[in-house]
């Protein structure tokens, strides 16, 4: 190997290694604790095809991966689940066991189940625009969602498209400020924060 050669090889190593490092560092770094709770269950619950990514960068939006995390409003653990609506999944889904949203390896199963729950009950025109009127429903309530989609049509929106149909609706029962929140809940995690995770081999995402 010429000298021009070996130099270039090296570089290409040190690239690789950096972008390694580059993309670690944009994840939490708390994020590896639970990378196998989080795989085992996203594909026992969705199949082998489980967009692992997107679960994760949720939970990263939801409380940062930190166990103890609590908000304001009273949801708490990993994927910040409300006190009622813990109660709730675990009621339609007995195999869940009791509500312990503030244990890791139950917040992140009851994660998995309800994104799933509401991502079957979503209708939209691909898979893409199902997972963000998901998250919109888990953010926000998934009546907000069916509102909206009819308050979309009635606009002559196309109610199966969640992206720039959809998410520019605002019925009424909501203040601008939660609003925009839930709007921008389902843009920065499966825009911004899921394919980070899609790069550094985490698994698929539904909008990739």
């Amino acid at each position: 190997m010429s000298r021009a050669a070996h130099w270039a090889a090296r570089a290409a190593v040190f690239g690789l290694l950096f972008m390694g490092f580059e993309l670690r560092a944009q994840i939490p770094a708390d994020a590896g604790k639970y990378r196998h709770e989080l795989t085992r269950n996203a594909r026992l619950i969705w199949g082998l095809a489980a967009p692992i990514a997107d679960l994760a960068a949720q939970i990263e939006q939801e409380s940062g991966y930190r166990e103890d995390a609590r908000s304001p409003v009273g949801a708490s653990g990993l994927a910040q689940f409300m006190p009622a609506t813990a109660k709730w999944i675990s009621g339609v889904y007995p195999e869940l066991g009791p509500p312990e949203p503030q244990n890791a390896a139950w917040a992140i199963r009851a994660q998995a189940r309800y994104m799933k729950h509401l991502f079957d009950r979503a209708v939209a025109q691909d898979a893409c625009n199902q997972a963000a009127k998901a998250l919109s429903g888990y953010n926000g309530g998934e009546g907000y969602v069916q509102a909206d989609e009819i308050a979309a049509a009635i606009a002559g929106l196309d109610w199966l498209a969640w992206w720039d149909n959809v998410e520019t609706v605002k019925t009424a029962g909501r203040s601008a400020a939660n609003w925009q929140e839930n709007r921008s809940y389902p843009r920065r995690i499966l825009r911004q924060l899921a394919p980070r995770y899609v790069k550094a081999g985490w698994g698929l995402s539904l909008c990739s």
